[in-house]
């Protein structure tokens, strides 16, 4: 994984993430674990996520991915990437930044409620 744009993230608790940027299609090693966030450009900075997740990168993100006919619908273009390589931490990231932004739930994006 090589970085090269980084966008943070905010969660509801306040705690502030950094994610480097990847256009899509995106490849990872096997085995490098963290925390995702397929989105597109709303703006000149703004970012809108689609989808929040997170587990072994190389296995979500790609064409496998469940919710992948969804996320290319709702026009996800990128994907931020937060490596962690914590199992308990990198869930506590996730629900931390899916309480924050509850426009990636279904309708308006595609993560299912039963995440929260």
């Amino acid at each position: 994984m090589t970085k090269g744009e980084t966008h943070e993230w905010v969660g509801v608790t306040g705690q502030r993430y950094v994610y480097a940027v990847f256009d899509l299609p995106a490849d990872f090693k096997p085995d490098e674990h963290g925390n995702y966030i397929f989105a597109k450009k709303g703006g000149a900075d703004n970012w809108v996520p689609i989808y929040m997740g997170q587990g072994e990168l190389k296995a979500q993100i790609s064409d496998n991915h469940p919710q992948v006919k969804c996320m290319r619908e709702k026009g996800a273009t990128h994907v931020h990437v937060h490596l962690n390589s914590t199992e308990w931490a990198r869930h506590s990231e996730e629900h931390d930044l899916l309480e924050s932004h509850l426009n990636v739930f279904k309708p308006y994006g595609c993560n299912k409620e039963d995440l929260i």
